[in-house]
């Protein structure tokens, strides 16, 4: 992914229905009636956005979920610098990346990111116990990366060499995660970040600017097939991988200063539209069109402002949501994503926002995504500690929900397969209070307003603060299920009890009566007052913890 540690400047296949369902008359026909016709799906998607927009709204599992659990792994977890473009940033003399490289594996010109490919071996992954975990913590959708800006896909892809069962490795590393996620009741995703590999890899057709190396072409400008012969990439053409010489450095660049400059200028092009090269989106489109129809996910996750490699996206999308209802006797059960989408599109798909949140209760249901630390493992966060806390994780998805949307948290992988102590510690935390209080955030949908409190949460991409939360008892978020309204109490109040001001007997926001309080899932009745100022509930010691709490609050017109 992504654009967590720089500024980025914003800026095909014809799908066709895959499935017919017989449509029979149940009343009298005229025998001029008795005509050839064609049988198309009940909902058929065009690849355009007047279908998208018009045809598609997110399914009931998706918004009933409400928290999900990515697994962020792939060749970039080998390094462990927690560095989630390092194979980009490895090219770049003078990035930390670059000297980590050339501490640990060579020089980029010698030593290339298909060598660190080829060096992650996942020879700990015990995927059915993560997933265990997964589900304990409360996790009702899971998501693999199926390949990531470095153009290596992690399944068994018959149009694309560089994968995991041939590679690395070589198991399916998506088909494992979907059997097993599938075996535990588990919606899947998948995500695809490659439609931007074409340009992001032109660095690895570099060259240092500076120093005892200067001028020498990094792997990619000098490797093709024929070099294989006799070593571990035998058969295989780096140019498929790094995606050939489209807009490599230019000769002449003698320092980093202008280096750099020229790195930027490739850097803007992270909302690119689609290459020159209809070769590459071809590919891209087979490969896509191969991993929905081989796992038939639920939800595909594009990494993109809009859909990728325009007109391919789109094809690629109402693909998807034909294939998905052909799997669901017509219904659509499907998930599309992309990234800050433009108002117009909103329908289309379901909107994502990296590493922050929304400022308002949106009237199409969101995800936003973050990660415990970066995306790819970096064990800095393990050795200085700077992973979120479980309250920060737990009172984002409190706020997130509050305002109609989803959190998919990532728990990076290092690149043996495993997950440190420390996360496995916050997960653990995360699953303790979810145990206790999930049930009032599983199948909610946002109340009349959002919450209270003096903190509400920034808006917009990467807005998400510090590790830990910023959140106390008085910070309310509010959603509804049924005839109840469910309080989030982002805190434990230090005198025990809760007071509720936009539930006080004289705010109109709170209009109805109040007849029972409860936690989630029990049926004993809690203590509590109300006022004209707020609805005060004390709360037993016995529930006492650092995070949080839950409240269901039933009552006549609460949720009218």
């Amino acid at each position: 992914m992504y654009m967590s540690r720089r500024t980025v400047l914003r800026g095909g296949l014809t799908a066709a229905a895959t499935s017919a369902a017989s449509v029979r008359a149940s009343g009298p026909f005229r025998q001029s009636e008795l005509r050839p016709v064609t049988v198309v799906p009940p909902r058929h998607f065009e690849a355009n956005w007047d279908s998208l927009t018009s045809g598609y709204s997110a399914p009931d599992w998706f918004r009933d979920a409400k928290f999900g659990i990515w697994a962020h792994w792939g060749a970039a977890s080998v390094p462990g610098v927690g560095d989630d473009w390092y194979a980009r940033d490895m090219y770049l003399q003078g990035h930390p990346s670059y000297e980590h490289h050339l501490k640990h594996y060579g020089h980029p010109a010698d030593t290339g990111f298909m060598d660190i490919q080829h060096r992650w071996r996942a020879e700990r992954w015990d995927p059915a116990e993560l997933l265990d975990l997964y589900k304990r913590a409360g996790a009702r959708y899971f998501m693999a990366i199926a390949n990531h800006h470095d153009n290596f896909d992690c399944y068994a892809s018959s149009h694309h060499a560089w994968n995991s069962t041939r590679v690395g490795p070589k198991r399916d590393i998506v088909g494992t995660w979907e059997k097993l996620a599938r075996d535990r009741g588990l919606r899947f995703a998948v995500s695809n970040h490659s439609g931007h590999a074409w340009h992001w890899n032109q660095v690895a057709y570099g060259y240092d600017p500076e120093g005892p190396r200067q001028g020498q072409r990094y792997d990619a400008f000098r490797l093709s097939q024929s070099d294989g012969r006799g070593r571990w990439w035998e058969g295989l053409d780096p140019q498929d991988l790094y995606t050939g010489r489209s807009m490599a450095m230019p000769d002449g660049i003698g320092s980093l200063a202008e280096a750099n400059a020229w790195h930027a200028a490739t850097d803007a092009l992270w909302d690119e539209g689609a290459p020159r090269d209809p070769a590459f989106v071809r590919r891209w489109s087979l490969r896509c069109r191969e991993l929905i129809d081989k796992y038939r996910p639920d939800m595909l996750y594009f990494d993109n402002h809009d859909l990728p490699l325009g007109q391919a996206g789109l094809d690629m999308a109402a693909y998807f949501y034909n294939r998905n209802m052909a799997w669901h006797n017509g219904r659509l059960e499907g998930v599309v994503t992309a990234k800050e989408t433009a108002p117009q599109r909103r329908m289309g798909l379901v909107d994502v926002v990296e590493r922050g949140q929304k400022s308002y209760i949106d009237r199409f249901p969101w995800q936003t995504e973050t990660c415990l630390g970066n995306w790819f493992y970096g064990e800095q966060y393990y050795r200085e500690n700077r992973y979120k806390t479980p309250a920060k994780v737990l009172h984002t998805l409190c706020d997130v929900v509050s305002k109609n949307g989803n959190l998919m948290l990532s728990v990076p992988l290092r690149g043996d397969g495993t997950i440190d102590d420390r996360e496995r510690q916050i997960v653990e935390e995360i699953a303790v209070w979810m145990q206790t209080f999930g049930q009032a955030i599983y199948g909610t949908r946002p109340w009349r307003i959002n919450g209270e409190g003096s903190s509400h949460g920034a808006g917009g991409a990467f807005s998400e603060g510090g590790q830990d939360t910023t959140y106390t008892a008085t910070d309310i978020r509010y959603v509804k299920r049924d005839l109840a309204v469910h309080a989030l109490v982002l805190g434990w109040p230090a005198d025990g009890a809760v007071r509720l001001t936009l539930l006080g007997r004289g705010n109109p926001i709170g209009r109805g009566t109040v007849s029972k309080v409860t936690f989630p899932g029990s049926s004993d009745p809690l203590p509590f007052t109300r006022s004209a100022d707020a609805l005060e509930v004390r709360l037993p010691d016995s529930l006492h913890n650092r995070i949080g709490l839950a409240l269901v609050i039933e009552g006549d017109g609460l949720v009218a």
